[in-house]
């Protein structure tokens, strides 16, 4: 369900010494965290006589704080090998702990409410990392998160010593590795926050069959269906979870998902709205660069609808002043009255301004780094060109291009390429399918010589899937259509 936004050939992220020395301190900072949470709820089990359980359990205290310390080195090491983008993301490092901490509370609190450990969401901390993290983490993170609550568990819990109730706690631990992978595996299908509530089912199946199967094995303790309401209220508290915190995790961590991307991409977001009553040109080219987007990000292999939610937004700037922009121009055009450098500088601010007003409406990072870079370092000819007939030595091209930085993603670099040609086709007469791949084919060379795609790691053969896409769908849109006859009809025919 998450997005993706760096496409399938992976970059590999290179982290600085400062960057390595943040992480290293974040994760020490949220052991410490942790290691407070667990206390605060060891002081509530055992009602303020928590020293006198330390004096006498010394062994469990020592295994909590190497069994949780061992589980985080080992989350900084994957980071490190699999997932280093996330290393060098405070914000990312901080979801990851919070998701951690929460699950832990939760685990305890209806624990703690309903005397059963088989009520817990077990559900819910998989669902989350599935959804703004990925599967490949997501099912790495459900493990150590089965594992930390596991450790806690037998060593906090102060009635843990009977053989009955660690088996209770290891089957709490089957249960939450079990339904979380299930959970992660099935998360793609969820496309709607309507269709979340059909998560439900996804967790109790395995919750129930493991309670199920461990009464049948060593039961006695409590009668079966108890304990399998007590399973199902844990799917319904899961469910209910994820629906209530994903939309908050998603405002303020900026996450992109499915659901975020179809609410912000709605023809009644409020941006949206705003574009189109203001600038209805900017808005209506805007449409058709995402249309453009979508096709070719399908074609090479990316996220379509981040695709078209980045189009969507690339050109959010022109808000600022749309009336300096040609589509959203009438009879008069401004520009006439200005000088080119002046013109320059008002045209080139809107890749800064976009990135601003994306940034300021908190709407995810990512479409507002596709804001600023669609345009690259490209010089703009048009009134670069003006200032070179009216000087009379020569003009800095650096005064007359956009200031960067060139596409750091392939889904930037379609959207600049889509942009330019979509552009470029209303100025042609022959908008045939060959005619439109030939520009595109012209603009994608223009702009490999400017060195625009050296940062965003695509291929000559997605430039050639690019060009294609975009000529078959162009022609499509700007299609031939007949000469209608000039004649009038009245009401008898």
């Amino acid at each position: 369900m998450q997005t993706k936004a760096s496409g399938e050939m992976k970059v590999e992220t290179k982290l600085t010494k400062k960057q390595y020395l943040i992480a290293g301190l974040n994760f020490v900072l949220n052991f410490a965290i942790m290691l407070a949470i667990a206390f605060a709820m060891l002081a509530v089990k055992q009602k303020g006589n928590t020293l006198s359980f330390f004096s006498v359990n010394v062994g469990k205290a020592v295994f909590v704080l190497s069994g949780v310390l061992f589980l985080f080195v080992i989350t900084f090491w994957f980071l490190y090998f699999e997932s280093r983008e996330v290393l060098a993301k405070v914000s990312k490092q901080i979801e990851i702990f919070v998701l951690l901490d929460l699950s832990f509370v939760f685990s305890f609190v209806t624990t703690y409410l309903l005397n059963d450990p088989n009520a817990r969401p077990f559900g819910f901390f998989a669902i989350m990392c599935a959804t703004l993290m990925g599967r490949k983490l997501a099912i790495f993170l459900n493990v150590i998160n089965a594992l930390i609550i596991f450790i806690m568990d037998i060593n906090i819990n102060p009635v843990a010593v009977e053989s009955v109730e660690i088996l209770q706690y290891c089957s709490c631990m089957l249960m939450s590795f079990c339904a979380g992978t299930m959970v992660i595996f099935f998360a793609h299908m969820i496309k709607t926050r309507l269709q979340s509530v059909m998560l439900f089912f996804v967790f109790i199946i395995p919750i129930e069959i493991i309670i199920v199967v461990m009464e049948i094995l060593f039961g006695g303790r409590t009668s079966e269906w108890i304990l399998l309401a007590y399973g199902a209220i844990g799917a319904v508290l899961s469910t209910l979870l994820y629906m209530i915190l994903l939309p908050v995790f998603e405002l303020i961590f900026s996450e992109l998902t499915t659901f975020r991307l179809r609410e912000i991409t709605a023809p009644n977001a409020r941006l949206m709205k705003k574009l189109k009553n203001e600038a209805p040109g900017t808005y209506n080219h805007s449409v058709v660069v995402a249309q453009l987007t979508e096709a070719c990000a399908i074609a090479i292999g990316e996220d379509g609808e981040l695709a078209r939610a980045a189009a969507l937004y690339h050109d959010m700037g022109k808000l600022k002043n749309p009336e300096m922009f040609t589509e959203n121009q009438s009879d008069k055009n401004i520009h006439n009255e200005l000088p080119p450098e002046l013109s320059a500088e008002i045209i080139r601010s809107h890749a800064k301004d976009g990135e601003k007003i994306i940034k300021s409406n908190h709407l995810p990072e990512f479409l507002a780094d596709v804001a600023v870079q669609h345009h690259g370092t490209l010089p703009i000819k048009y009134f670069y060109a003006k200032a070179l007939k009216m000087s009379d030595g020569e003009v800095p091209l650096a005064n007359f291009s956009y200031p960067g930085p060139v596409p750091e993603t392939r889904i930037a670099a379609i959207i600049m390429i889509a942009d330019a040609v979509e552009a470029a086709t209303r100025s042609i007469a022959d908008r045939s399918a060959a005619n439109i791949e030939k520009l595109a084919g012209s603009l994608i060379e223009e702009r490999m010589n400017l060195d625009q795609f050296v940062n965003c790691n695509i291929t000559l053969r997605d430039l050639t899937v690019i060009s294609r896409t975009i000529a078959q769908s162009l022609s499509g849109v700007y299609h031939n259509r007949i000469s209608y006859p000039k004649l009038k009809i009245g009401k008898k025919g």
